[in-house]
């Protein structure tokens, strides 16, 4: 793999960042500053998280920028019901979204669990 947009999560990711754009086009102008702002930011967050963590050279490095881009994940879903709440859409409106955030989630977490794994190549020397 050359690149962080050759992994499955990115491309997933990128899914789920044009959903929320497209979904948060209607909220309300009053919230321009608001939620919609903080809604596209988390699900960028992923993105940039991932792409940060496949530069990493260390295994526990990686595994922690992913666990950082699943937390945006949760965050973003967590908007999600929030704008649901407040009216700014429907449930229905946000199916698909729902239904990638999940997606990248089980993505993320396989990513965490392979490099939680791994020896880290450039271990911390232990301090005396």
């Amino acid at each position: 793999m050359d690149s962080f947009t050759d992994l499955e999560a990115w491309k997933k990711g990128m899914e789920l960042v044009k959903e929320i754009y497209s979904l948060s086009q209607s909220f309300p102008k009053s919230e321009q500053f608001g939620i919609t702002s903080q809604i596209r930011r988390s699900s960028t967050g992923i993105l940039a998280n991932i792409a940060e963590g496949f530069s990493r050279s260390g295994s526990a490095d990686k595994a922690y920028k992913y666990t950082i881009a699943r937390g945006e994940n949760s965050e973003t879903c967590a908007f999600l019901h929030i704008v649901i709440e407040l009216e700014y859409i429907t449930v229905d409106h946000a199916t698909k979204a729902f239904e990638l955030s999940s997606h990248v989630g089980r993505l993320l977490s396989g990513l965490i669990q392979t490099y939680s794994k791994l020896p880290n190549p450039n271990p911390s020397p232990n301090p005396s």
